[in-house]
């Protein structure tokens, strides 16, 4: 089945809000083994809503609007498909009395436009929405499926997740598995997967390319659900044989996500002074629940004097080599495993510019370090300065898992 995704609304054509929706909607499509093959937003346009509602059923199975199902005027997303389908929009006496009563519950005024909610086209169903008080709207037409949903995701996803999937999907089996790799380009990643044997029928494998890392995704779509999960893991572990030194792990954890588990299950305290990357690492772990288990601190010494200062680095370290450089980097680290008696520390230097002399721009020292061990990275990482700074977080958590999983 080919799906499109309509998302409707002035505010998303202005650029006022980004629009998550769609990511949000081809990915859960994809796992359920529907392919999403167009994207189209509009705005608050009756004429232009039915114009591409049109399109949209001339070339889609499966057509999900979002947005445009509130009580003000300028929600016409219902009265445009009904129009176009020549189906009367009718009123609900059901979802009336619930959206009075879920006015009386919450103790609020219900307007009159609000009762613009409980019509739906005659023929559809209505889609509970937990969260708000628009529902949505399930149409079959003919072999088509049509969606409407309402903009905000907090109302969005849930009603997909709970809701949506079990009408849209077929009696098809879907087996979805998620490989995440760092330190290896999606082409490079495409060329190697290409030489393996792992490509045939009823299974999609594709890969997906973010800031943080590239995700192999392998999806197996049958009647026969064993077959389909032993054969998605026969693919999964060629895979494994070929490229297992840039995989970190499975199932779209993040980086700092993994390497967090890693560090609970050994037990393991870690701790991060940065120069360069400037509290990113530490902010990319802080973010993650349950950090504070085993993420000691993180310490920005930007300065030279507070390489010294926090982590009694040796003056004569930084005139003789450069406060970049791999003996700086070290230093750094040392101070800090001698500090917090950490069992991993990472520490970085580097210049992410741009400064006068562009020609270092990107020159980056990473060091990880327990009490036995360290390694000491040096990396030039294209880019502007955001680029280099993500690049080189990114960088040192993928060697930071590997090296504690090897030492």
């Amino acid at each position: 089945m080919e799906a499109e995704i309509i998302t409707v609304g002035t505010e998303i054509i202005l650029g006022s809000i980004i629009n998550t929706n769609s990511v949000f909607l081809s990915k859960k499509l994809m796992e359920i083994g529907i392919e999403t093959h167009y994207h189209t937003s509009v705005d608050d346009d009756y004429k232009r809503l039915e114009s591409v509602m049109k399109i949209a059923l001339d070339r889609s199975d499966i057509v999900i609007l979002t947005g445009g199902l509130g009580p003000t005027d300028d929600d016409l997303t219902k009265e445009a498909v009904a129009n176009v389908i020549n189906k009367p929009l009718v009123l609900d006496i059901n979802m009336q009395e619930h959206l009075k009563n879920y006015f009386a519950y919450s103790n609020r005024k219900m307007t009159d436009n609000n009762l613009k909610q409980a019509m739906k086209p005659s023929g559809a169903e209505f889609i509970p929405n937990p969260k708000g008080t628009a529902p949505g709207i399930f149409i079959k037409l003919g072999d088509k499926k049509i969606i409407l949903m309402p903009g905000p995701p907090k109302e969005l996803e849930p009603m997909f997740e709970n809701y949506v999937i079990d009408l849209i999907k077929d009696d098809f089996n879907i087996v979805v598995k998620s490989i995440n790799t760092s330190g290896i380009g999606e082409s490079s990643l495409e060329t190697e997967l290409k030489s393996l044997d792992i490509y045939m029928p009823d299974f999609t494998i594709t890969t997906y390319a973010s800031s943080e890392y590239v995700e192999i995704k392998v999806i197996g779509r049958g009647l026969d659900l064993d077959k389909l999960n032993e054969t998605s893991d026969m693919i999964v572990k060629i895979i494994e044989s070929k490229i297992g030194n840039f995989i970190f792990g499975y199932d779209n954890k993040s980086l700092a996500e993994t390497l967090l588990d890693s560090l609970k299950i050994k037990g393991f305290k870690m701790a991060v002074c940065e120069s360069c990357t400037g509290g990113n690492i530490s902010k990319k772990l802080t973010s993650i629940e349950g950090a504070s288990k085993v993420f000691d601190r993180g310490i920005i010494t930007y300065s030279n004097k507070s390489k010294i200062d926090e982590l009694n680095v040796n003056p004569s370290i930084i005139k003789n080599f450069g406060v970049v450089s791999q003996e700086v980097a070290y230093a750094m680290a040392k101070g800090l495993l001698e500090k917090t008696k950490a069992n991993l520390v990472i520490s970085t230097t580097g210049y992410a510019g741009p400064d006068e002399d562009s020609s270092n721009t990107g020159l980056v020292y990473i060091c990880i370090m327990n009490e036995n061990n360290h390694k000491v990275y040096e990396m030039n990482f294209p880019g502007d300065r955001k680029a280099i700074i993500e690049r080189a977080t990114n960088f040192a958590l993928t060697k930071s898992l590997h090296f504690i999983n090897n030492n």
